[in-house]
């Protein structure tokens, strides 16, 4: 096992054939999974709007640099496509969309202020 880095992953997708009660379920949540709820957790943030066509699920995946975002990207794609599934019948989904941040080689641009005399 190389050395581990931790990735920030965004898993985009569309809803399709969403079922009345399956839709239902989801606007009466909305508020819940609003612009305000999107953090990066271990097992995942679901969030969406009332209109109800797409969503997105963020992750936080640990995985060995060696690796690299793509296997974090898939790690990610198996969990929203399990948590999606936990959802029960009726919420059907597209193709899962992933990109990857690598955390550990991000580089943070500071800004330094400017001395005064």
């Amino acid at each position: 096992m190389g050395t581990q880095h931790t990735y920030r992953v965004i898993v985009r997708g569309t809803w399709d054939g969403l079922t009345d009660g399956a839709r239902e379920r989801l606007l009466a949540e909305a508020d819940d999974h609003g612009l305000t709820s999107m953090r990066f957790t271990p097992e995942g943030s679901l969030t969406y709007d009332r209109v109800l066509k797409h969503f997105s699920l963020r992750f936080v995946v640990e995985s060995d640099a060696e690796d690299g975002e793509e296997m974090a990207e898939a790690l990610a794609e198996e969990m929203a496509e399990a948590s999606l599934r936990a959802l029960g019948e009726g919420y059907g989904f597209g193709a899962l969309k992933s990109s990857a941040t690598d955390m550990d080689t991000m580089k943070v641009n500071r800004k330094h202020r400017a001395s005064r005399p």
